[in-house]
């Protein structure tokens, strides 16, 4: 989703910094400009470092809520005792820049639920502060991650609720950037 975004941002006129994970797509978009990281600490940083100078951020990563405590340089030996992994929570990028946004700024979050979808999806949206926040499918086949196509629900700070079918993840992100778009205008 966040090529997806990423390239149509860019195709709209917007001047495009994607932060980007370890994947194996990479924008179409020649103009698009990728800052590579590989752990959720370093995106978390290289996101707040950019976010005081833009317009609009998009936080479409599925950045884990958890990492290691301890982390191995090295391959870890089987044991017939098993292994306990202590997890710290990692840094919430979309709170941290709901904190810092200013009133120009428009910060769009995405959210991915299993129970209770659209509520939790709501009260992110006003506890991380962002102006839209998307819903992504897991319950419908053809939707969510590993596909070529997404079932999203938009919701904005006025609770507005906007469902849209499944449909390829461009035409899902232009969806939402035309929903951004209409918010600014």
């Amino acid at each position: 989703m966040g090529i997806a975004l990423a390239d149509g941002a860019a195709e709209y006129g917007a001047d495009v910094e994607l932060v980007l994970g370890p994947v194996n797509v990479k924008p179409q978009n020649n103009s698009v400009k990728i800052i590579n990281v590989t752990t959720a600490e370093s995106m978390a940083a290289e996101c707040i470092s950019r976010f005081t100078v833009c317009d609009i951020a998009i936080l479409a990563a599925a950045v884990a809520d958890f990492t290691p405590i301890e982390v191995q340089g090295k391959k870890i030996k089987k044991d017939k005792k098993g292994i306990l992994l202590r997890l710290k929570p990692t840094r919430d990028i979309a709170e941290t820049l709901g904190t810092m946004k200013s009133a120009y700024q428009v910060l769009v979050g995405f959210a991915l639920e299993t129970d209770n979808e659209l509520d939790n999806a709501k009260a992110k949206l006003s506890v991380k502060n962002l102006d839209l926040i998307v819903l992504n499918s897991l319950k419908e086949e053809g939707a969510g991650f590993g596909h070529d196509t997404n079932m999203i629900t938009i919701i904005d700070r006025n609770n507005n609720i906007d469902k849209f079918e499944l449909k390829s993840k461009d035409e899902a992100a232009k969806d939402i950037l035309d929903k951004i778009v209409s918010m600014i205008q």
